[in-house]
């Protein structure tokens, strides 16, 4: 499985149920890693994105503890087992968990890629990602030139599970 999250200095996320930034070209790369793939998020999370509605051109799963919730033709999972049980059904390579905290701290280990923008400043956040830098069991393994979108900064990095990156299998 993949992850793919946008953190600032700090490894925040969000503050107040919204992202920290918007950086069009991180929605773009976005968009082309996971159309035509399977992503998961949490309600919240799902709720947030742009119009509302689910992610069009993709397989859209939303986990959360409501039993009679909806969203568009999105598909619900309510706990974790279900919610591998259905990601089972997919290529591991075509599953991106979209967030939020709570969602990247559980499927973490089961990911073996990180797509990870990091913005080069520190916002006030209230959610965080886990800092992969500090992690023994992740690697960068790719580190793109300095972008900006006016006085941002920031870096499209790719990071891998250690173990992987020892097999040869980097991306």
């Amino acid at each position: 499985m993949n992850l793919i999250v946008c953190v600032d200095a700090n490894w925040g996320i969000g503050w107040k149920n919204k992202l920290l930034v918007s950086i069009p070209r991180d929605k773009k790369m976005f968009q082309e890693h996971t159309l035509g793939k399977v992503v998961l998020g949490g309600r919240k999370t799902m709720e947030g994105l742009p119009g509302g509605t689910e992610l069009k051109g993709r397989k859209n799963i939303v986990l959360t503890g409501k039993k009679d919730y909806k969203f568009g033709k999105a598909m619900i999972v309510h706990d974790m087992k279900e919610a591998l049980e259905e990601l089972a059904k997919y290529n591991s390579e075509d599953v991106f968990i979209i967030g939020g905290e709570k969602v990247y701290k559980q499927f973490l280990p089961y990911c073996d890629v990180a797509y990870v923008t990091k913005v080069n400043y520190k916002y006030d956040a209230d959610t965080f990602f886990e800092n992969l830098d500090a992690s023994e069991e992740w690697v960068m393994t790719h580190d793109s030139e300095e972008q900006t979108y006016y006085d941002i900064e920031y870096f499209f990095t790719i990071y891998q599970r250690k173990e992987r990156v020892e097999k040869g299998a980097v991306l």
